[in-house]
């Protein structure tokens, strides 16, 4: 369900709720799974936004790198083990 002041036309209800969606599958749902955001535990200060951002950061990183056909989240542990794929998905000289 849906509250909203917007004129109740179906049409227009249906993208503003379809493009909610959009944003959560797109983005949130890979930061859950890949970076395992939701059971993050710093809770202190500036901290857990700070690492939203590395997150996102990460995140574009990873899929800015085309050489692996692999997911985000085995790209992101592939980078954890790898220093020449880390410094590659970092752009830096290998």
């Amino acid at each position: 369900f849906y509250i909203s002041s917007l004129p109740a036309k179906a049409a227009k209800l249906a993208h503003v709720v379809r493009a909610h969606w959009g944003i959560e599958n797109s983005m949130h749902w890979v930061l859950d799974v890949a970076f395992r955001e939701d059971d993050c535990r710093i809770r202190v200060g500036e901290g857990a936004q700070n690492f939203a951002i590395l997150r996102r950061i990460a995140l574009n990183l990873l899929k800015n790198e085309k050489t692996t056909k692999a997911g985000i989240a085995t790209k992101r542990l592939k980078a954890g083990w790898n220093a020449d794929y880390l410094a590659k998905v970092l752009g830096l000289p290998t």
